[in-house]
């Protein structure tokens, strides 16, 4: 008897041991996950605060629940069994998909360096009407595109791991990226609301101090994160273009970010993970400004076909 119960209590220890371990397995590939779609992350928080321009702040918070459930509903209910179809019928396809992806951001992230040094773009007119629901889904099928890159580097991440792990950590990944994009939008958008709110207590006084400072800063934020947005889009593309590329045994572009990232780490005199981090991250986005110029270049010079009157 007591032998037959220090077996199930063995049993049992296995069990728990093998759940703890598959539950690390999920955190760190759920962590790495998230730590790749940085870039796509910082950009889709830096997009979303000018779908609320022009409204009255009473729908700000409202608009911004509607695109983060249509984003939830983008990444779980369509893009997750997607990847999941992808992943155990054509996982030969993940990687071209991927740099498909790559070349977007790429694309993304030139196209936004040039409407800024050549002062155009390319956006809705700003004398149109403003329109909750077309606003809404238009926000939602830009969202579609950021989320399944997101959704993509996150399977090229668990590519290796068993079904079931593939599935939890797109699940979470999915939701807690949806989360943490729209409630730093709603915190964005808000601030200088806050800040008028705080300053309208009086002259005098800390809190007033801070509000008057977070009405000035606010623009100064935004500018700052579509600054960062922009070059982590360009990093991330070219990180995925020069992986991709080794994929396919074209290994140069990546033995010499790798070179070069190893000589500065090793050189440095000061902070030289840091600095040997931002020399690979600084090629890999060269990379991509390369690339997404290519596709502007391209783009820009294709007939353009015009609406008839």
């Amino acid at each position: 008897m007591s032998s037959g119960l220090f077996a199930l209590l063995d049993d049992v220890a296995l069990i728990a041991r093998t759940a703890a371990a598959s539950l690390d397995d999920v955190a760190a590939a759920t962590l790495k996950a998230g730590s790749k779609s940085a870039g796509v992350v910082i950009d889709d928080a830096a997009v979303t605060p000018k779908y609320v321009l022009g409204f009255a702040a009473d729908r700000e918070l409202p608009i911004i629940r509607k695109i983060g459930i249509g984003s939830l509903r983008n990444k779980i209910l369509v893009l997750l069994p997607a990847a999941l179809a992808l992943s155990f019928l054509a996982p030969w396809a993940i990687t071209p998909l991927l740099m498909l992806g790559g070349l977007f951001l790429a694309y993304e992230g030139a196209e936004k360096i040039a409407e800024v040094l050549l002062g155009h773009g390319h956006g809705a007119q700003k004398d149109a009407p403003l329109d909750e629901d077309s606003t809404v889904k238009g926000a939602i099928r830009t969202d579609f595109i950021l989320s399944a890159e997101i959704m993509a580097l996150t399977l090229s991440t668990v590519a290796d791991q068993p079904f079931v792990t593939q599935a939890v950590v797109l699940g979470l990944v999915g939701i807690f990226i949806t989360f943490i994009v729209y409630g730093a939008v709603a915190v964005i958008v808000k601030a200088d609301d806050l800040g008028i709110a705080l300053a309208a207590r009086g002259p005098g006084g800390l809190l007033p101090a801070f509000g008057r400072f977070l009405v000035k800063a606010m623009p100064y934020v935004l500018k700052l994160l579509s600054i960062v947005g922009t070059a982590a889009m360009l990093w991330v593309s070219g990180g995925i273009l020069i992986h991709g590329l080794e994929a396919y045994h074209i290994a140069l572009p990546g033995h010499l970010v790798h070179d070069a990232t190893e000589f500065v780490a090793t050189q440095a005199p000061i902070l030289p993970g840091a600095l040997g981090w931002l020399t690979g991250a600084t090629m890999m986005g060269v990379v991509g400004l390369a690339v997404g110029a290519v596709i502007v270049a391209a783009m820009s010079v294709l007939p353009v076909k015009r609406p008839q009157h």
